[in-house]
């Protein structure tokens, strides 16, 4: 089961100067009134009254900023199915763990984001000079892949095997190009909006980008699937999907040009010098997360953000592989996504209410350990998985109802975990820095989980043994060659001890080990008080 849910980052415009606290960094000077049941708006400086229009003035507005972040799904969806199309070609887990740092950009967008914040050219615009050549950049490398991807990915069953090194450089490239151009929307949405809609950027960057990472992920792997289409849709089969990799790259490649086009000839940025920002604040913002990382509760904090999931990692990051390499279709594992939104939607808001207290991470440690059980019980279905294969290749539904409400039972933990960890950023950041803050914690927490699935995938090869069966001599199987050895001589290479249960075990103990150890110490931040959280006024 693949797991790769980021936290999200905050709407910041990184700027240094402005320390009032107040929602996304800008001061405002609106105020509302309710009368009769009507909510009127009271205009700046005076005492004239009138309605609230609400989203009227912004419904434009809202469209541009939610197909921005659609767009930007698409990347992180496709870069989500690579490692599961590429499994379907049997490369190793040494390159699926060498693939995975293409889900590293989003995690490490606060290195490069105040530089995008800052830096611009003021006639074209602050957030334009950035989003229209990183779109532009986007489109030009989704078109160019597509010309390319299918000799980049080989041929199933030939010697001609998946170029993992490019496609890894290429798609982190498109995925940093996202991450930038996330940073600029983000910044956009802030004076894009009027100032009493701000709240609706958050709405349209989670609605966008997880619409936008279902078209590139569960709607690509269905309808470039030849079993999927032949099944459900086609009446007479055929070789290939509807379309295939190199189509839905080039497709959207020229949406992302086009697109591009019209916001750079249709849309005009609102400047606002309330948010203009010299060079200067890049630098003030850098120092001010070197001052938070030298805080001694912030310090101890980063320890358990980077070692907390450690013991999820085989489990999130290999049973979705494994699943596939005991002949589940791709298509129908991303398929089971499709039920799982409506928990993804009322989990968080259910969760909410037990940690909106002074004691939110007392959630996260009370599902850690089912978290940590639920790797057991994927290890017993990727064991089980091969006996329920029917003769036809394909599996019962009752075994995908099985898998469904493992999935969702994870996905209780899972959230619970998340909910609990963003609910304690939001508690001990310093409001007088909270974008800066709450980025750098937020950063540090998908790290935890980035690196442990990066070693978790890189070891599994390591871990599992092989021998060569059914020929004379005894001959080994750890590599390609000495598999061609074996076949040749008319043996058979298989797997004596996989690795995936090996790994899951360690991984489980370890994450047990570390909540014996770290629970008390954990829980004993949550008691500490905001002071030990804050840098001085002096040092801000």
């Amino acid at each position: 089961m693949t797991s790769r849910k980021n936290v999200k980052q905050p709407r910041t415009t990184y700027n240094s100067k402005t320390r009032s606290g107040t929602q996304y960094g800008i001061e405002s000077d609106e105020r509302y009134m309710d009368e009769g049941g009507t909510r009127l708006l009271l205009r700046p400086g005076t005492t004239e009254m009138a309605p609230h229009r609400g989203l009227e003035e912004d419904r434009w507005n809202v469209a541009i900023l939610l197909f921005l972040y659609i767009l930007q799904g698409i990347p992180l969806g496709l870069a989500g199915s690579l490692p599961l199309v590429l499994q379907a070609y049997k490369i190793s887990y040494k390159q699926q763990a060498m693939l995975s740092f293409i889900f590293w950009p989003f995690s490490l967008k606060l290195l490069w984001a105040p530089i995008v914040d800052s830096v611009f050219i003021s006639r074209f615009g602050r957030r334009k000079t950035w989003l229209i050549p990183t779109q532009y950049l986007i489109g030009t490398t989704m078109i160019l892949l597509s010309w390319n991807v299918k000799s980049f990915l080989g041929e199933k069953g030939s010697n001609i095997e998946p170029n993992v090194l490019v496609l890894t450089v290429l798609f982190f490239l498109l995925n940093f190009l996202a991450a930038t151009q996330d940073i600029a929307v983000d910044g956009w949405a802030l004076t894009m909006l009027a100032k009493r809609n701000l709240g609706y950027a958050s709405t349209c960057n989670s609605v966008g980008q997880t619409a936008g990472y279902f078209l590139g992920n569960v709607v690509f792997l269905a309808f470039e699937s030849a079993e999927f289409c032949n099944a459900y849709i086609r009446s007479e089969p055929a070789d290939e999907g509807l379309f295939t990799l190199t189509d839905f790259l080039f497709f959207w490649g020229l949406v992302f040009i086009i697109c591009t086009t019209l916001v750079f000839i249709l849309k005009h940025e609102r400047s606002d010098q309330k948010e203009e920002e010299s060079i200067e604040g890049v630098v003030g913002t850098y120092k001010q997360l070197y001052k938070i990382v030298k805080l001694v509760p912030v310090k101890q904090y980063i320890l358990i953000a980077l070692t907390i999931k450690i013991g999820f990692a085989a489990t999130d990051s290999v049973t979705g592989l494994k699943l596939i390499e005991a002949g589940v279709p791709k298509e129908r594992l991303a398929m089971l996504a499709v039920p799982l939104v409506p928990i993804q939607i009322i989990l968080p808001w259910v969760i909410a209410k037990y940690t909106a207290g002074p004691k939110p991470l007392n959630v996260m440690l009370n599902a850690m350990p089912f978290r940590l059980l639920m790797g057991i019980v994927f290890m017993y279905i990727v064991n089980w998985t091969p006996s329920m294969k029917l003769e036809s290749g394909e599996f019962p539904n009752s075994y995908y109802i099985v898998i469904l409400l493992c999935y969702a039972f994870h996905q209780v933990t899972l959230y619970c975990m998340f909910v609990s960890i963003m609910a304690f950023h939001s508690k001990i950041s310093d409001p007088l820095i909270g974008g800066t803050y709450i980025t750098l914690l937020n950063t540090v927490a998908n790290l935890g989980g980035n690196w442990p699935a990066t070693v978790a995938l890189w070891l599994i090869d390591f871990l599992t043994f092989r021998s060569c069966h059914g020929a004379d001599a005894g001959y080994d199987c750890d590599t390609k060659e000495e598999k061609e050895v074996c076949l040749k001589a008319g043996g058979v290479c298989s797997i004596d001890l996989d690795g995936y249960y090996v790994e899951s075990v360690i991984c489980i103990i370890i994450g047990f080990i570390w909540y014996r150890l770290m629970a008390k110490k954990t829980r004993q931040l949550q008691y500490l008080d905001d002071s030990q959280w804050r840098l001085s006024v002096s040092t801000v």
